[in-house]
């Protein structure tokens, strides 16, 4: 798979994608990221890529003709048109869901916009979809385009060392994770559940799964389906209360 980061800070995405499990997954062949400067497309000698908004208003707008070129700089005509995803406030929220989906393209475009945004035009030429992290704004698009390429490089085959280091993850499944605990057995008078020293797999496979839904209803109680709950798991949910 080949991930796109169109940025004005092409330096600051390439640090984070060569760091850890993602520059490892590029050594090996397993992705291709590549980050291009918007600025290099600017047709100006000061690499001037904004302009005062129609209309009036505060800010400055991202010019169209930049970012089109940048982007068709990417292939040749007659190859596929690439994914291409724009980094907004004003997208549909990116989850673990649009992670997997995307990591089944060959190739997909991050747009990162600055400013105040970019010139509507050329959202409705090239753009395919909107994708936001979250209901807030940030100063530009790389934190979120850098966010969604580590989601989805991790779902890529190989990039991690086994499919059970995502699939027990919190929201893989529809549900958060289970608590996670290390050596030693007791620290500062608080021990680690004794099921999790016993030995017994099956046993702790039950807890961790009860601890997962209980963790759920606690805290993200609006991801809770009849899907992610199984005939088993609803009869270990009883059992556990019934203990109590």
């Amino acid at each position: 798979m080949r991930i796109d980061i169109l940025t004005l800070f092409p330096e600051m995405c390439q640090t984070v994608m060569n760091e850890s499990i993602i520059g490892r997954a590029q050594k090996a062949g397993k992705v291709e990221i590549v980050c291009t400067n918007i600025r290099d497309f600017s047709g100006n000698k000061h690499n001037k890529v904004d302009d005062t908004p129609y209309g009036g208003g505060m800010g400055m707008i991202m010019a169209a003709s930049p970012i089109y070129n940048c982007y068709k700089s990417l292939y040749n005509e007659g190859e596929p048109k690439p994914h291409l995803i724009y980094m907004s406030p004003k997208g549909k929220v990116f989850d673990q869901r649009k992670a997997i989906e995307l990591s089944k393209l060959d190739r997909v475009v991050l747009l990162c916009g600055h400013y105040e945004g970019i010139d509507q035009r050329v959202i409705d030429e090239i753009v395919d979809e909107e994708l936001s992290i979250g209901d807030f704004v940030l100063t530009g698009g790389e934190l979120p385009a850098l966010t969604v390429a580590d989601a989805v490089c991790r779902m890529l085959p190989g990039v991690l060392s086994d499919d059970i280091c995502f699939e027990e993850e919190s929201h893989f499944a529809g549900l958060l994770e289970y608590p996670q605990y290390t050596k030693p057995a007791v620290w500062n008078d608080r021990e680690v559940p004794e099921v999790l020293l016993s030995g017994n797999h099956a046993k702790i496979n039950d807890w961790r799964k009860v601890q997962s839904i209980l963790t759920t209803l606690e805290r993200r109680p609006d991801m809770l389906t009849e899907e992610n709950l199984s005939e088993k798991d609803k009869k270990l949910l009883k059992k556990h209360f019934e203990k109590k």
